[in-house]
């Protein structure tokens, strides 16, 4: 899936969010939804020539529209049909966007179900530590990457290792992650972080730490951010080796390091001058 939509794709996903919006809001089940569209995004990369239909300019919207409404209607929440049909009606810059934008789409209304659950705060820190533990388990992330191995497979897999660990949100983006866009499982769970963060309006810093922060220091350090950065910031903190003292931030591009190590560093670049 690619980070961003240009032009018409773009466009086009704006609108199925603000359906999303209205959606949700008028009491649709985000979960449902989520799930609805991560299979309509499967059906779509597995058969290009539906693909091609749906995407196709010369093809009339409301006939595209029609074919959507019959090959899902009775089979996916009212809801789900609505937005899968309003993309069919919509320009996409390219043929596999529909699907991308379907996956996106499914990820934010599964954010949104959890923000109504109150368990979007979870959600996020949960999405952080699964990532960490496939990025750094080699055996975990190949058997989750392995081409050989069914998606239905990959499923029992994460259900064994999560079930009862995580919301039930959680669970629906790793188990999407296994078989969405991504070239990678970690590559998907960091794009649904930020699809996440997005969605919730707030950045996301990064923060290493020679040790684990107590609640006041973590409480301390998201308000300085928070002021740094006119807007609500979440913390994933990663207790890292590398660090002897002190606190390194990244929340984007930019880079906080107060550790010691570069204080030190600092300090031999002065003598050396």
């Amino acid at each position: 899936m690619a980070d961003s939509f240009r032009g018409a794709s773009a466009e086009s996903q704006e609108l199925l969010y603000e359906q999303l919006g209205t959606a949700v809001n008028g009491g649709a089940d985000g979960n449902r939804i989520g799930d609805d569209l991560f299979g309509v995004a499967q059906l779509l990369e597995s058969e290009p020539r539906l693909r091609r239909i749906l995407t196709d300019v010369s093809t009339d919207a409301e006939a595209k529209a029609g074919l959507v409404r019959q090959l899902f209607g009775g089979k996916l929440a009212d809801a789900s049909v609505e937005l899968v049909s309003l993309a069919a009606r919509q320009r996409w810059a390219g043929t596999r966007d529909l699907g991308f934008a379907l996956e996106r789409v499914g990820v934010v209304a599964v954010v949104r179900a959890a923000e109504q659950e109150g368990h979007a705060d979870a959600l996020e820190e949960e999405l952080f530590a699964f990532g960490r533990l496939v990025s750094e388990n080699h055996e975990l992330r190949d058997a989750l990457s392995d081409p050989a191995r069914s998606d239905d497979d990959k499923r029992a897999l994460l259900e064994s290792l999560l079930a009862g660990r995580v919301t039930s949100g959680t669970m629906r983006l790793a188990q999407q992650a296994t078989s969405g866009s991504h070239r990678t499982v970690a590559v998907a769970i960091e794009e649904y972080e930020k699809v996440a963060a997005a969605q919730r309006q707030r950045l996301v810093a990064l923060v290493h730490v020679a040790q684990p922060l107590g609640e006041g220091e973590t409480e301390r350090l998201r308000a300085a951010l928070a002021r740094q950065y006119g807007r609500e910031v979440h913390l994933n903190v990663l207790v890292d080796p590398g660090v002897i003292g002190g606190v390194r931030v990244e929340v984007g591009n930019d880079v906080i390091d107060g550790t010691v190590a570069s204080r030190l560093d600092e300090a031999r670049r002065r003598l050396a001058g």
